[in-house]
């Protein structure tokens, strides 16, 4: 498929200064928002990205937050409701790193492993629409919803309803 949502940033034309981005999708970046997403619809999506590096270190911090009106169907009734997703982030890129780079690092469970920039180009479009993914829910349901699970194993069975009954009586 063909993504039309990106805002491409080459890594090398950046200067140490903090810079802004703010990403709106039109109707039919939207569409395809919609489709990657694969939920009911999308609208009012916006990402706002703050970026700052330091080329001494080879460290690109990128933050900011991503909110967006979310059609999702519900797995209990199955009827559309609209969602707002609020989603804050905070991520550290590495400039000159590798994946065989970061592979090798020795590293322990709470450090913090910075993500890989490719080719040089970091998409933004692509930040925003992972930080809205991230904050989905696998089954969505609408506020208030509940569901009500019975469990029939927990049930005793009558008599008269168990096949091992009449095993019962031959024995006799």
């Amino acid at each position: 498929m063909q993504k039309n949502f990106s805002c491409l940033l080459k890594i090398d034309e950046l200067n140490q200064q903090q810079y802004k981005f703010v990403l709106k999708p039109d109707a039919d970046e939207l569409a395809d928002i919609t489709e990657i997403l694969q939920v009911e619809g999308v609208k009012d999506f916006v990402g706002e990205i703050f970026l700052k590096l330091n080329k001494k270190e080879h460290i690109l911090r990128v933050w900011g937050k991503v909110s967006a009106k979310v059609l999702l169907k519900s797995v209990i009734s199955l009827e559309d409701f609209w969602k707002e997703i609020q989603a804050p982030f905070e991520l550290i890129y590495d400039t000159k790193a590798t994946y065989k780079d970061i592979h090798e690092m020795e590293q322990g469970i709470n450090d913090e492993v910075p993500d890989i920039i490719e080719n040089g180009v970091l998409n933004l479009a692509d930040i925003c629409l992972e930080q809205i993914a991230l904050n989905l829910e696998d089954y969505p349901r609408a506020q208030g919803e509940e569901f009500h699970f019975t469990d029939y194993s927990e049930q005793k069975t009558s008599e008269k309803e168990n096949p091992f009954a009449v095993l019962g009586k031959l024995k006799k």
